[in-house]
């Protein structure tokens, strides 16, 4: 395959970009404009790398040169920004899926997968949720990615592009420095000596799954001929006080450890996980590494890092 990754200085990227090299990828193009990466993180990998935007036709068109398959990672992720700034995530995720897609069309492309996400689309939905289940966004975010999903699956239906919308859960693991996910955000604030700040009491429930495990995932899609949405998480439910006691039992008692409660914020789910039964069935998907285990190396990538 020749694979196009948008968002590939980014954290799913950087951790799934040497798997993809290790299976015999012919050839990788990176394309991303290091909002949330750095391009200097794949330095010494047979990679061509492009600093760019998605939104930019030009750069779009002349990544997608000679490209059969597309891994489409770039986001804007954040669900309190947002709700901030909505035009903006409208057209990260919005606009820029629907470039990449029609650059894809003109290019080629037969193999479309792109990164999306469950319990932002669907809302306050009863879990575990899954990929029938109505969709009842809360957040601008939980919309684009509804909307992007929508015009994957349209380009699929009316130029047989085959692609395939990877719901992904709360992902974490090494590497995630610049990611604003929980279990990035309470490492980096354990390093500085601040305290962990939970918006709510700590009851809302995710899940929470290993960025080893995903990136198996992601590969296992690129290598099916499966369509549509697919759920990729851990299937198993964890509150936020789960995940606290469990990081707190893996940084050990040399570590300050405070945590903060603060008033739960508007647009956000209390309550979601996922059912993977699709992803077993259509992909062979089996994640296998325990949150605890999966922390530990978080935890000790963290270090690493910051004695770097």
């Amino acid at each position: 395959m020749n694979i196009l990754v948008t968002g590939g200085a980014g954290f799913v990227g950087t951790n799934l970009i040497p798997v993809l090299l290790r299976r015999g990828t012919h050839r990788i193009v990176v394309l991303d404009n290091e909002s949330n990466g750095n391009l200097g993180d794949l330095a010494g990998l047979p990679v061509e790398c492009i600093r760019g935007e998605l939104l930019d036709q030009e750069v779009v068109e002349r990544a997608m040169r000679e490209i059969d398959t597309v891994v489409h990672l770039a986001a804007d992720t954040r669900v309190m920004d947002s709700i901030a700034n909505p035009r903006h995530n409208f057209e990260s995720n919005v606009v820029g899926t629907f470039q990449l897609l029609e650059a894809s069309r003109k290019a080629g492309v037969k193999r479309f997968v792109a990164a999306s996400t469950g319990g932002a689309i669907l809302g306050e939905a009863a879990s575990p949720i899954n990929e029938d289940m109505v969709a009842r966004p809360l957040s601008p975010y939980g919309a684009s990615k509804l909307a992007a999903e929508g015009y994957m699956s349209a380009f699929g239906g009316a130029y047989g592009m085959v692609s395939t919308a990877l719901r992904f859960s709360n992902v974490f693991g090494p590497k995630s420095y610049l990611k604003g996910s929980v279990v990035a955000h309470f490492f980096k604030a354990l390093l500085a000596g601040k305290p962990l700040v939970v918006y709510g009491d700590g009851s809302q429930i995710r899940d929470y799954v290993y960025v080893g495990d995903l990136v198996r995932g992601i590969t296992q899609a690129l290598e099916s001929d499966a369509t549509g949405a697919i759920q990729l998480g851990s299937g198993r439910p964890t509150t936020l006080n789960q995940l606290i006691d469990a990081m707190k039992q893996v940084v050990g008692p040399s570590v300050p450890f405070e945590v903060r409660y603060e008033p739960r914020r508007a647009g956000e789910v209390h309550t979601t996980w996922c059912d993977i039964s699709r992803a077993r069935r259509m992909l062979g998907y089996e994640p296998s590494t325990p949150l605890a285990d999966g922390l530990a190396q978080t935890w000790k990538w963290f270090l690493e890092d910051a004695r770097k």
